[in-house]
């Protein structure tokens, strides 16, 4: 296991679609996860400490693993197959250890809730994990350049390439031109 932290939540220009980047602390490892509009939002405006009327649906998720005496210790970024990403929330109650499949949207808004570490198996990493070869703060961001240093890590198996490139596609059209400030 890995540690990660947020390092953005971000919107494709191309596609309207979300994605939140995690990053590997002590590393310039980047982790790219595809999330729903909801979840984005869910975490963002706790990472913005934006006030809400009403508790949002992880906000009440918190409430009730407080009421209960259960506590959140970790989430995981457990695995991913065929294009999916798959999430545990580690719990504690009542002396026992519980674990629990989750999106990993739905277990990233839980944590930044209750200030837990987000960690990735290092195999989801190893697998779709990219490194930015370039200095992220340049103006001119070099969209053909963000897989360069990733030979290492790049799929051999062609049907694996070929599920990638999605992947990649996505990747190539985000705008990177604030990748390294926080959006705290």
């Amino acid at each position: 296991m890995l540690e990660m932290s947020i390092d953005s939540v971000r919107v494709s220009l191309m596609n309207y679609q979300r994605v939140v980047i995690l990053k590997e602390k002590n590393s310039k490892r980047y982790l790219p996860i595809w999330i729903g509009p909801n979840e984005a939002d869910a975490i963002t405006v706790k990472l913005q400490d934006i006030s809400v009327p009403r508790p949002l649906t992880h906000d009440l998720l918190r409430m009730l693993i407080d009421i209960l005496g259960a506590t959140v210790e970790y989430v995981l970024i457990s695995e991913m197959a065929e294009d999916t990403f798959f999430a545990k929330i580690f719990l504690h109650s009542n002396g026992e250890k519980l674990e629990v499949d989750s999106r990993p949207s739905d277990a990233i808004a839980l944590a930044v809730r209750t200030g837990v570490s987000i960690f990735a198996d290092e195999k989801v990493l190893d697998k779709v994990g990219i490194f930015i070869s370039h200095d992220v703060s340049n103006e001119e961001t070099e969209k053909n350049n963000i897989f360069q240093g990733t030979e290492d890590i790049t799929p051999t198996n062609p049907e694996e390439i070929k599920k990638m490139s999605a992947f990649k596609d996505f990747i190539n059209d985000l705008d990177l031109d604030d990748l390294g400030r926080k959006k705290r």
